[in-house]
């Protein structure tokens, strides 16, 4: 039987339809199935830090909501895993996520002398990307760096800059140091003494105490009558303790504090001390009353996305935030391309101007963020919440403070000295 010409037509004009459907169906198909992306994501859910490394687990999640957890048309998994502050654990956590459970792209960990073993460990896996988590010492990435090892958050040392010339303003001539013994108060205190030291600033004592520390009583002791404040550096349970137990014994030297000292879930914990903390100045990539629109909006999602968080996102969240946004900006910028050793992938963050909540963040020769340091000094608002108000904004601020990398010394229980 023979067809008229319309037939035809009205026939081929169907069969293209159906043969577009099944192609678009079959391109919608593959799309949906192109793999995961997995992250590996270490925080320290133990020990003195807990509660620090679930708000930087917030932070980190945030950024994946932000995207409805896809980039490039790739799911995005996390897997997660805790530490304790403890170098050797926070190995053996990342170890068994690169190794067994095969993630793509480490982020972590939280805390100094971990991030330095990390930096270490990544050496051995050179087709996987290692992003920082929160860890602040400047031996990670200043010494011996690592070539697929990335830190976008700012160091300890750089988050002091300017404290020096604010406690002087205050007039705090002399000061007492007293800080954990490990990588990242060592930063955080050579970041404080530099300019403090360099302006005609004393540290006649310098109390190192361990990390999880319970009993201050002989730190206490020694603190000499003539100083004018302590600088304090202890972060999480630390804090809580030594804060408890110098206002029990009756200690009333105003405190320099570092940035983990009036971090959010150091403000937050209940009780007398709480009080003692105000007026207290210091250094932070954070300040709670910070006003840009983009941190209000960073505070606002927080806020909506974890009820049972802090009035405000801790040091942790914002940090942990940070480099899991970068994590996802660079997938974003290489459409999810992590072939050839992942190459492309670094290559993109190497040269990333990453947009933050607290403005942006360019990385330097050795992968460290080059960016901005508050300084603060905790007030209470009308609820009795205290909070870090914004006493100077110091952008640019780069891993070597201003010096002639020649002249930089990285931090230690020694440097710098100014008795």
């Amino acid at each position: 039987m023979e067809l008229s010409k319309k037939t035809v037509v009205r026939t081929l004009a169907a069969v293209l339809v159906v043969a577009a459907i099944s192609a678009g169906a079959f391109a919608v198909g593959a799309f949906a199935q192109a793999p995961p992306v997995k992250i590996g994501l270490l925080a320290t859910l133990e020990g003195p830090f807990a509660a620090g490394g679930q708000d930087g687990i917030r932070g980190a999640e945030l950024a994946v909501r932000q995207r409805n957890g896809v980039v490039a048309g790739r799911k995005i998994e996390l897997v997660k895993a805790s530490s304790d502050a403890k170098p050797d654990v926070a190995v053996n956590a990342t170890r068994k996520l690169v190794e067994q459970d095969k993630v793509d792209i480490m982020v972590g960990p939280l805390s100094g002398s971990e991030g330095i073993a990390v930096k270490e460990y990544s050496k051995t896996q050179p087709n996987t990307t290692f992003i920082n988590g929160s860890s602040g010492a400047q031996a990670t990435t200043l010494v011996s760096p690592s070539p697929n090892f990335f830190r976008f958050n700012t160091d300890g040392g750089q988050w002091m800059v300017g404290v020096g010339k604010a406690a002087l303003d205050k007039g705090y001539k002399k000061v007492m140091v007293i800080a954990e013994d490990y990588a990242f108060p060592y930063s955080q205190v050579q970041g404080f003494m530099t300019e403090y030291c360099k302006l005609g600033g004393k540290v006649p004592v310098k109390a190192w105490v361990p990390l999880g520390g319970k009993d201050y009583a002989s730190v206490i002791a020694r603190v000499p009558k003539d100083v004018d404040a302590l600088a304090v550096v202890l972060g999480g349970a630390d804090a809580v303790n030594f804060l408890n137990q110098y206002e029990q014994a009756g200690g009333d030297k105003p405190i320099i504090g570092g940035s983990i000292t009036v971090s959010q879930d150091i403000l937050n914990y209940k009780g007398k001390r709480r009080d003692s903390l105000v007026g207290t100045i210091a250094g932070s990539p954070i300040a709670d009353a910070y006003d840009a629109p983009e941190f209000k909006a960073f505070v606002a999602d927080y806020k909506k996305n974890f009820p049972d968080g802090y009035p405000s996102p801790s040091l942790f969240a914002l940090v942990y935030y940070i480099n899991m946004k970068a994590t996802l900006d660079g997938l974003d910028s290489v459409k999810g391309d992590l072939s050839g050793g992942q190459k492309k992938y670094r290559d993109a963050l190497a040269k990333m101007t990453l947009k933050t909540p607290v403005g942006d963040v360019k990385l330097d020769a050795n992968r460290q963020a080059i960016g901005t340091t508050f300084i603060t000094e905790v007030v209470k608002d009308a609820q009795g919440n205290l909070y870090n108000k914004v006493l100077r904004k110091i952008d640019n601020v780069n891993q070597t403070l201003g010096l002639p990398p020649a002249e930089f010394k990285v931090g230690s229980r020694d440097e710098p000295n100014c008795p």
